[in-house]
């Protein structure tokens, strides 16, 4: 389902006739948040409130859908670039940016195939095969990617090979499905697959750092969620699906 069929039935959700009240909060989170997000859901309905309609994607085309008039409550997005794209559109509430979790990047293979990456075998393994990724051009993940190739001067090799997905949950599939021998991802997606196993890290060194800002939308709802996933309780629950401290 494309990400606006995905926001249109959120919203159809909310507009429902017996929608339980007061109105959830509809939140656009990057890709890489779907389990971690869903159980802070959970934990955030268990103690008596509306559940929040989770829908994610690429943070590039949640921003896109935001920037196009999306009436979402709030937006997390996997880079501070798509972040201040809204910011500097004015469409962010004055005050509720913050940064509510990090994460590493790792390259991930079939859990069966043995191969250990180091700095010095990186470049020469990626570039002999399909490499899966976010697509650099937009996408968080694929730019956190292509800096790290970059910085380790390998890019140039790899980039031929690099399999464009459309998020990184796609290029985790890619890998899942033996489409592609090499994937790079964050350290939560490679966690939450059974199907494969991490065969490299990217020293912290390589990219930029990866940060996973937070805000509540001009002239919208949801703070009390917003501020839920920013205390302890809300940490904790992502820290529990690998995330680290922003």
């Amino acid at each position: 389902m494309t990400v606006m069929l995905r926001l249109l039935a959120a919203l159809l959700l909310l507009a429902a006739p017996g929608a339980a009240q007061p109105r959830p909060p509809l939140v656009l989170a990057a890709a890489s948040l779907q389990d971690a997000l869903g159980k802070a859901a959970d934990v955030w309905a268990k103690r008596g409130h509306a559940r929040p309609v989770l829908s994610f994607a690429a943070s590039s085309a949640l921003a896109r859908q935001v920037l196009s008039g999306a009436r979402a409550d709030l937006f997390v997005s996997a880079d501070e670039e798509w972040m201040d794209v809204l910011a500097r559109g004015g469409l962010l509430a004055p005050g509720t940016r913050a940064d509510l979790a990090g994460n590493r990047l790792v390259v991930v293979a079939a859990r069966g195939n043995p191969t250990r990456l180091t700095l010095g075998t990186l470049g020469q393994v990626l570039a002999s095969g399909p490499v899966a990724m976010a697509d650099p051009g937009s996408v968080p993940a694929g730019r956190y990617a292509r800096a790290a190739l970059v910085r380790l001067g390998a890019w140039d090799q790899v980039r031929p090979r690099a399999v464009r997905a459309e998020n990184v949950r796609a290029a985790l599939a890619l890998v899942e499905r033996g489409a592609a021998p090499y994937g790079i991802v964050y350290a939560t997606d490679a966690r939450a697959s059974r199907r494969v196993r991490v065969a490299g890290v990217f020293p912290g060194w390589t990219h930029p750092r990866i940060r996973y800002p937070i805000a509540r939308l001009r002239g919208r709802g949801g703070e009390d969620f917003r501020r839920f996933l920013l205390s302890p309780a809300g940490r904790s629950t992502l820290a529990r699906h690998g995330f680290t401290a922003p």
